[in-house]
């Protein structure tokens, strides 16, 4: 629990309470607005009991994510032991980072499968190369 005391987790309990209190403050003064006879304050006085809850939901699953990061005993449990090995046929499991990064995917184009070339395609990529080396022309412009 001492990983939830820091300065940071300190500011962001803070920031959680005044944004969760202000929240529920505009909602009640709406709730006022509506029973002074304005109808659009009806929706404002659910939409900010909504906002609330959502601060409240962000703030308790980065909360979680920051116990179950740091737990000895959890990490423990799901990381094979030293001594034992994973079954016959099978490659060993590696942990998984907290952050995942994005993998880049080569494309190569595919060529046609008998290896000829696609007359329509040529024609494109040559009205694409004459756009590309006219900046300033039109596409009605285009001599072809």
């Amino acid at each position: 629990m001492n990983r939830l005391w820091t300065p940071a987790w300190i500011v962001r309990h803070v920031a959680m309470v005044v944004l969760v209190a202000g929240c529920l403050g505009m909602g009640w003064w709406q709730v006022t607005r509506a029973a002074g006879g304005n109808a659009i304050s009806f929706g404002y006085a659910i939409e900010w009991p909504v906002f609330a809850g959502f601060v409240i939901f962000v703030w308790w699953r980065e909360v979680r994510q920051t116990l179950r990061a740091a737990d000895p005993a959890a990490a423990e449990d799901t990381a094979p032991s030293a001594g034992s090995a994973p079954p016959a046929g099978t490659a060993p499991v590696p942990a998984t980072p907290a952050v995942r990064r994005p993998v880049r995917v080569v494309r190569v184009p595919a060529a046609p499968a008998d290896g000829a070339d696609d007359a329509e395609l040529a024609a494109y990529n040559s009205y694409l190369s004459w756009l590309n080396a006219n900046p300033g022309a039109r596409p009605g412009d285009y001599p072809g």
